[in-house]
């Protein structure tokens, strides 16, 4: 059982397999704690055409050494992003006649945004570095959760009700995403 590439196996109370390759080019492979081995090796070998595509993506474009930020600049783009997020939300809440409570701005790895069962709203300040139609469409997907808390087809036309192209801006985040970790 070996596949192309080396891969670290990372279990959580999640109910689904995912793979993530990090911008160094490193596979993980995140399972559900029950998850059987012989189960995971399935899962990469259908993946791995995918694995594969996004590695050679990683090699051709590793991540720039950028100086780390300064406490103060990093503060700065919490606070703008904190702004934006909180005219965005309330904006599209009300197009799509949804409630949210509390807005938090974060620095996750992983996630542009969330939300949580009791309508909290979690956001990437990163994201204030992407284009405008970018952001609408993390705020627009975290607030369809609001009426269907899945990515089921009627999450997804829930999002395309408020944002008929939203699959340009869903695709310019799966291709650009990771240029936003050099902030």
């Amino acid at each position: 059982m070996t596949h192309p590439f080396p891969y670290e196996i990372i279990y959580s109370s999640r109910k689904t397999l995912a793979i993530q390759i990090t911008a160094d080019g490193k596979v993980k492979v995140r399972a559900p704690k029950r998850c059987s081995q012989a189960a995971i090796h399935r899962f990469l070998t259908e993946k791995e055409d995918w694995v594969l595509k996004h590695l050679s993506k990683a090699k051709e474009n590793p991540p720039a050494d950028t100086p780390p930020l300064s406490e103060q600049d990093r503060a700065r783009y919490i606070k703008i992003a904190r702004d934006v997020f909180a005219q965005k939300t309330a904006y599209y809440a009300n197009i799509m006649h949804v409630t949210y409570g509390r807005i938090a701005i974060r620095e996750q790895k992983t996630r542009w945004g969330s939300c949580s069962a009791q309508g909290n709203l979690n956001f990437n300040w990163r994201l204030i570095f992407a284009p405008a139609g970018v952001l609408d469409y993390v705020v627009v997907h975290e607030l369809a959760h609001r009426r269907e808390m899945n990515h089921s087809a009627r999450f997804w036309a829930v999002v395309e009700e408020t944002m008929p192209d939203y699959r340009k801006y869903k695709k310019w985040l799966a291709e650009n995403g990771r240029s936003l970790h050099r902030y």
